[in-house]
């Protein structure tokens, strides 16, 4: 098996490399978080490119249109193009996410529909989950699906936020409240719906950073066709919980690649300012680059789920611990920056950015706080925190 991944590692890199240094150069180590807004029309072209040389949806069964690769061929595969500076995914939500929750959970026809287009770099994807008050406490969502008793068709009412893409995509994947009077978990729904129709807004959020990858999307009676249900109505929890599953899939590893290089970023701008000889700086650095291999060995152990989107205990933890030495590696390239990281010429630089945003990386997906809930709740086992109680109606 390890000729077969190597022999893997050195197609991928014969492939990319004269790609990277010459037509699609200008993305190279580009769009990755922080950074998720440029190039927007590139990166779709390179994710045709990708398609065309095979390279996309490596994981997907091939009867679905990917190569049908293990787990360790994906893992060296994500890793190997992350640090040959392959640029970051357009398509990873529709790849990454709606794909292998249609593979698992979609109906024929459904696959038939859409899958093409996920391999092909021709359709793209957002995830409609946060909302103004259900963002950690999703089970919270509000946005209200009425089905039409004529055509069977849903109108959706509602609002969407931090959705990350949205207008650079051409489909958005819904969770929803089908069953009035309905609460937490019970009576959702999980729609797909075209973005391009009556009754969506597309409202772009500007961050810290000058970008503004994150949207508001408003719903007034946009329309979701019947057979665009993903599983029963009512099954719209199981069906948002597997999709959070495959999101802590293999292509983590490409992602602590992409981390892999901000670090060496770091480490050359240390020992090109001096800050590389002040003590505490090189005892940080280490620690970093030590907290980095753990990571690495978090994540190959956590990857044996089912292919339901089902994953073992140890992935409840690995959200929380990424995000926790990202932020400190934010934290440590203003301090190697020092008063140059107050100083914006132009733009900002990719230190200033990995600061910036990195800042949010303990919050969106899930805060710290429920990060830990769940690690004690779901995989220890521990009792439930208390919840408040919400007085009755009447």
């Amino acid at each position: 098996m390890s000729e077969q991944i190597e022999s893997l590692r050195r197609e991928l890199a014969d492939w990319l490399t004269p790609r990277l240094a010459g037509p699609f150069g200008q993305l190279r180590h580009r769009g990755g978080p922080g950074d998720e807004d440029a190039l927007g029309v590139e990166r779709k072209e390179w994710e045709q490119e990708l398609a065309r040389g095979g390279w996309s949806c490596v994981g997907w069964p091939t009867e679905h249109g990917g190569r049908g690769l293990s787990i360790a061929e994906q893992v060296a595969f994500h890793e190997e193009y992350a640090r040959l500076g392959g640029p970051g995914r357009m398509g990873h939500i529709g790849e990454g996410l709606i794909g292998p929750t249609l593979i698992a959970f979609g109906t024929e026809e459904q696959k038939q529909r859409f899958l093409p287009g996920i391999v092909a770099g021709t359709e793209f994807w957002c995830q409609g989950y946060s909302e103004p008050n259900a963002g950690s406490d999703l089970a919270n969502v509000q946005t209200r699906a009425v089905r039409d008793p004529d055509t069977g068709h849903w109108r959706v009412h509602g609002q969407k936020v931090w959705t990350s893409l949205a207008h650079e995509s051409d489909w958005i994947f819904v969770l929803a409240r089908c069953e009035p009077g309905s609460q937490g978990h019970q009576g959702l729904i999980f729609l797909l719906m075209k973005l391009d129709q009556p009754g969506v807004e597309i409202r772009p959020i500007r961050q810290l950073t000058g970008t503004s990858e994150f949207n508001e999307v408003f719903f007034d009676g946009a329309v979701a066709e019947a057979g665009h249900v993903v599983g029963a109505p009512g099954d719209g929890w199981k069906i948002a919980m597997a999709l959070l599953g495959f999101e802590r899939g293999v292509s983590t590893l490409g992602q602590q690649m992409h981390f892999a290089h901000e670090l060496q970023l770091l480490v050359d701008t240390a020992r090109k300012n001096g800050g590389a000889k002040i003590p505490v700086i090189r005892a940080r650095l280490a620690e970093a680059a030590l907290g980095l291999k753990v990571l690495r060995a978090n994540a190959l152990r956590m990857m044996s789920g089912a292919d339901d989107g089902q994953l073992r205990r140890e992935a409840l933890s690995y959200k929380y611990a990424w995000s926790n030495w990202h932020r400190e590696l934010g934290q440590l390239a203003a301090d190697v920056l020092g008063p140059d990281g107050d100083v914006i010429d132009g733009e900002l630089n990719r230190l200033q950015q990995v600061y910036l945003f990195s800042r949010s990386d303990t919050i969106y997906a899930g805060t710290n706080e429920i990060q830990l809930n769940l690690i004690a709740e779901r995989a220890l086992g521990l009792p439930r925190e208390p919840r408040p109680v919400v007085p009755s109606k009447g």
